[in-house]
């Protein structure tokens, strides 16, 4: 465990020359809501209102990479939360990120991080480089 904590933190510390770091996470079953009314607009005296009610548009996960050195995000939303779409993730911060430049990523020990497939395709890109959180150790992923 304590390797794993002080290999998260170097990178946080020292990261490597000619790479970016980046924290990734995601977050599913978010519900996707609408309020029945518009935001009332925050006054002096008052903060912003909002009403008791609202729509319910189903539920989305958000996967997100966030760059610790410059505080950059890149999100993507889908309504499921699978490996295929992770990979997909994956696929679309591989493709922003200049191809001179690895790959650091922080990740927690979610079996979507870990699948054979994400194993595979990682193994084809060898500028990608997993480091993986300790187990009950997520709040190291700054994302």
């Amino acid at each position: 465990m304590l390797k794993k904590v002080r290999d998260v933190v170097g990178l946080y510390l020292n990261p490597p020359q000619k790479a970016v770091v980046l924290c990734v996470d995601e977050k599913s079953q978010i519900q996707a809501l609408d309020r029945t009314q518009p935001l009332l607009p925050m006054g002096l005296g008052y903060v912003e209102g909002v009403t008791h009610d609202y729509e319910r548009h189903g539920t989305t996960t958000l996967f997100a990479a966030l760059d610790i050195a410059n505080g950059r995000v890149l999100t993507k939303c889908t309504h499921r939360h699978r490996h295929q779409e992770y990979l997909d993730f994956l696929k679309r911060v591989d493709e922003s990120v200049p191809r001179k430049l690895d790959i650091h990523v922080i990740v927690d020990n979610y079996s979507t991080h870990k699948h054979a497939t994400v194993k595979r395709w990682l193994a084809l890109h060898p500028r990608w480089h997993v480091h993986y959180v300790p187990t009950y150790s997520s709040w190291l992923n700054q994302v």
